[in-house]
């Protein structure tokens, strides 16, 4: 799967859309769709997840090792050997960490971090929490709390939740997704890590099968030099990272019905410059940290309306001007060019001579 042709893409900031930082940008969807994962393939490899919760269900209980049957190198014998064992050892349950005031905040996202890979990496193909990009955060804060429950092995996606998760209560870390597309031997590769912005200092949480493309420390002066970290690590393992997304940041707010932005930019780096890609970085790294981005679910809120109560604003009694001008069609409107205001021309006196608003009934402004 090749890139489309643009290499930068932003949401627009307002409901007119806003001016592109670069010529190469271009607008994209609010979140994915979520769609049926199980179809979906990375890699080249069928992309399975637990739907049925928990306990899990016999159909997916047999998918999965079906699944893993055919991808293992032993096969059916080691799947054999596994359900057929008399005494298996009992899975390690860690235990949940907990914040402490001495604590400093390298080393509270060092303990998330450590209790991640305690959960470890799940090698079986299935996913067993269903994360659904474009729910509420409030209810992907319960799948957390279900991770935490179950202890069971997670992926790169369910990582990123569960950091957000363990973060909520550290108003001064702010939290945002980075999704990476790479290349390699003829298929596509997708991962996501939870980016961290802190005391000027850039890292990031997350899980993967390989230990660099995962967490990396609060070292990083820029989110250019983060993602340019990213890249030289895919390059250990022949990956090339074809396009990088990046999300708002993520609010604090466990109980909120907005959904994460997963790609407010979304860069196609396989066709832009070094210096290009970190212009771009650092303009949406300064516009995020002045919190001038807005989601785009936020550019046109919905307002409630209470019963038998109206949402326009109420008038006040008309003036007999206003009146006569309505009546009167026929009247042109001379326009004043240099505030844009029309008037009607039988009411065309000097502003320093109004009073009040009255005085002329009421103005058009274009």
């Amino acid at each position: 799967m090749t890139g489309s042709s643009s290499n930068a893409s932003r949401h627009p900031k307002g409901d007119k859309g806003g001016r592109s930082r670069s010529s190469h940008a271009r607008t994209v969807g609010l979140t994915n769709s979520g769609g049926s994962e199980e179809e979906d393939k990375d890699g080249g490899v069928v992309f399975l997840v637990n739907k049925s919760g928990f306990p899990i269900d016999g159909k997916t209980w047999e998918r999965m090792w079906g699944h893993v049957a055919k991808v293992h190198p032993s096969g059916k014998e080691m799947v054999e050997t596994i359900r057929n064992a008399d005494n298996l050892a009992k899975p390690s349950m860690p235990s949940l960490p907990s914040y402490k005031a001495s604590m400093t905040i390298p080393e509270w996202l060092q303990a998330i971090q450590n209790y991640m890979k305690m959960l470890q990496y799940n090698h079986t193909g299935t996913q067993f929490f269903e994360i659904r990009k474009s729910r509420p955060l409030s209810g992907l804060m319960e799948s957390a709390k279900e991770m935490t429950r179950e202890s069971l092995p997670i992926k790169c996606l369910e990582a990123v939740i569960l950091g957000i998760y363990l973060t909520n209560g550290q108003p001064s870390v702010e939290r945002f997704p980075i999704s990476f597309k790479s290349h390699f031997s003829g298929n596509n590769f997708h991962h996501v890590v939870l980016g961290i912005y802190f005391n000027g200092r850039y890292g990031s949480l997350g899980m993967s099968r390989r230990s660099e493309l995962m967490d990396k420390p609060l070292i990083f002066r820029t989110l250019s030099d983060l993602i340019f970290e990213f890249e030289e690590s895919y390059k250990k393992y022949l990956h090339s990272v074809k396009k990088v997304k990046i999300g708002l940041y993520v609010p604090h707010e466990p109980h909120s019905f907005q959904p994460i932005e997963w790609r407010q930019l979304v860069l196609n780096v396989s066709k832009m410059v070094r210096s290009e890609i970190r212009k771009e970085l650092e303009k949406y790294a300064r516009d995020m940290r002045m919190k001038i981005l807005k989601p785009a679910s936020a550019h046109s809120p919905v307002k409630q309306r209470t019963r038998g109560k109206s949402l326009s604003p109420r008038r006040r009694q008309t003036s007999p001007q206003r009146r006569a001008c309505r009546r009167d069609k026929s009247q042109k409107l001379n326009p004043i060019q240099r505030t844009g205001v029309f008037r009607p021309a039988a009411l065309d006196k000097k502003v320093s001579e109004l009073s009040t608003l009255n005085d002329v009934g009421y103005q058009l402004r274009i």
